[in-house]
């Protein structure tokens, strides 16, 4: 028997869940008791990105692995009510990362960041961006506020949208390129990383201040 690799994890918006992708699936986990919630199976394919929408039915998911289940150039909008796929989106490049909440799906691909409403699949802003393998992107979860981070165009650079305030900000985090990105759950805070991994700098996003650095 093919043993099962792990592909991906990620935890859901308020870190009560996370979800697993397999070269044979997915599989979702509540943290607190720690047990398995639910597993979906696949005989032909594996799933490289899974992506919560909070803890409801809603899930976004991206193939991988040495056989995708998906094309890994698609972002297949899974309903766990019904056990299948209810919409998609379909690019040129490979799907690098996808973050969720209430209203939009947004997607980074390997130069680009794309926003959608969730409603409709609407494309609502693109955003180009430096070389982005790593699939970093980062997106509040609170209702009311919408803050988007993902690299901007020189190494070491961040793009903040400010949605609520049609405000776009840029900051030099670092002299090096960037390997974490994280928003505090109402977009306030920021906090980056580099490939230099010795510093954890956390930002006020609504005007680019350093507010701490930690080592």
């Amino acid at each position: 028997m093919t043993p099962v690799e792990v592909l991906s994890l990620s935890f859901n918006q308020d870190f009560g869940c996370f979800a697993c992708g397999t070269t044979t699936g997915f599989r979702v986990y509540n943290c607190d008791p720690f047990k398995e919630t639910f597993c979906r199976g696949f005989n032909n394919g594996g799933i490289g990105i899974v992506e919560m929408l909070f803890r409801c039915n809603i899930l976004a998911i991206v193939g991988g692995g040495p056989a995708p289940k998906y094309p890994p150039t698609k972002v297949m909008i899974w309903d766990d009510h019904q056990v299948k796929c209810i919409g998609e989106l379909s690019f040129r490049s490979q799907v690098r990362a996808v973050r969720l909440r209430r209203d939009r799906i947004v997607v980074a691909l390997e130069h680009k960041v794309l926003s959608y409403n969730f409603a409709d699949l609407k494309l609502l802003h693109q955003i180009e961006t430096l070389v982005n393998s790593r699939g970093l992107l980062a997106l509040s979860s609170a209702a009311d506020t919408t803050v988007l981070a993902c690299p901007g165009l020189h190494t070491g650079q961040v793009r903040i949208e400010l949605y609520d305030r049609k405000q776009t900000k840029f900051i030099s985090a670092h002299n090096t390129p960037l390997v974490c990105l994280c928003l505090s759950l109402d977009g306030k805070r920021l906090a980056t990383a580099s490939d230099k991994g010795t510093l954890v700098r956390v930002w006020n996003t609504a005007d680019g201040q350093l507010l701490q650095v930690r080592g």
